[in-house]
């Protein structure tokens, strides 16, 4: 089998959701930085050690078989942590078996605020320039994308407005 008919099968095997998606920016600057023998800024590469502490903590972890996930809201040492700090910087208290949630990293966090609140049909206002994957997550959303470009010094209801008169959305 060649290589087109290998794309075209698997074009047909996927969602009608993930059709719309576009290769990463991400993806396509690490390539081109490898090829180029070039500084990759697309991505972070630490170059440079982890600290002494948390290669301790890491091998003090598996010493003591701490080897479970946590519950899918974050474990209670860190939810009560967040609360304690948020508590002492903010003012505000917070319950932190209701309304703490740990994630991976912003974009999980991004992802689970969208599939919280956004509805199939719902549109979402996505300001350009933005992340690469405002629109993706969106479309998994089951919002449509609406790009809004920036303009000058407008703000942002006024770029919205400028837009859409009548946008039924949300806004990332």
């Amino acid at each position: 089998m060649n290589e087109s008919t290998m794309t075209q099968l698997a074009r047909r095997m996927l969602s009608a959701k993930a059709e719309q998606f576009t290769e990463s920016v991400i993806r396509e600057m690490t390539r081109l930085a490898l090829k180029h023998n070039a500084v990759n800024l697309s991505q972070g590469f630490p170059d440079f050690a982890a600290p002494a502490e948390i290669k301790e903590a890491a091998r003090q972890a598996i010493s003591d078989d701490i080897n479970q996930y946590a519950i899918t809201w974050g474990a209670k040492p860190l939810r009560d942590a967040i609360v304690e700090k948020f508590e002492r910087t903010q003012g505000i208290r917070v319950d932190p078996e209701r309304e703490i949630t740990i994630c991976c990293g912003s974009t999980e966090a991004m992802m689970s605020a969208m599939m919280a609140i956004i509805n199939p049909g719902d549109e979402i206002v996505v300001f350009e320039p933005f992340y690469e994957n405002y629109g993706p997550d969106a479309i998994l959303s089951g919002a449509t994308p609406r790009f809004v470009k920036m303009r000058g010094p407008l703000r942002a209801l006024e770029c919205v407005l400028h837009h859409r008169r009548n946008l039924r959305a949300h806004s990332l």
